[in-house]
């Protein structure tokens, strides 16, 4: 039987790229001249730290790192920005968690729609991943269609067609 997964994640080689292209671009921008400003990506926690010296600053950072994760093709949606900036003696520190997984939630949600759009297919929840399976591609394609339309505040992909 044909059978898809749903997942979110993220490259980490893509996204250590995108990093490293905005800690460049800080350095040359003039405006961020003067600023003691650090990004570091934590691999291992997948997490990107910033501090640097004031709230206009850590906007213009946060925003030019998710620029060039756009250009590098990650769904901005990835980034956690719920947690807010806290100061650190003279310095103001953020720590943006990378989303990696679909939460219990959103794979309720997802399920949910799945069933209630009468496709004839068959979602299971496994951990973090969504298989579906199906009699015919055809009703793949249209949970895909379907899943694509809708807005779940994480980026989801589709592997492991066959």
């Amino acid at each position: 039987m044909p059978s898809f997964d749903i997942v979110s994640k993220v490259d980490p080689q893509t996204l250590d790229n995108a990093v490293n292209v905005a800690i460049k671009e800080i350095q040359n921008r003039y405006d961020l001249k003067d600023s003691k400003t650090e990004v570091e990506l934590n691999k291992k926690e997948s997490s990107i730290q910033v501090t640097t010296n004031n709230d206009m600053s850590m906007k213009t950072i946060i925003d030019i790192i998710i620029t060039r994760m756009a250009k590098q093709g990650i769904d901005p949606k990835s980034l956690d920005l719920e947690k807010e900036a806290y100061s650190s003696g003279a310095m103001l520190k953020k720590e943006m968690k990378v989303k990696t997984g679909i939460d219990k939630d959103g794979c309720r949600k997802i399920i949910k729609d799945i069933k209630d759009s009468k496709i004839k297919v068959t979602p299971a929840q496994m951990d973090e991943i969504i298989r579906v399976t199906a009699k015919k591609i055809d009703d793949l394609q249209e949970v895909i269609a379907l899943i694509r339309s809708k807005d779940y505040g994480i980026p989801v992909q589709f592997i492991n067609m066959k």
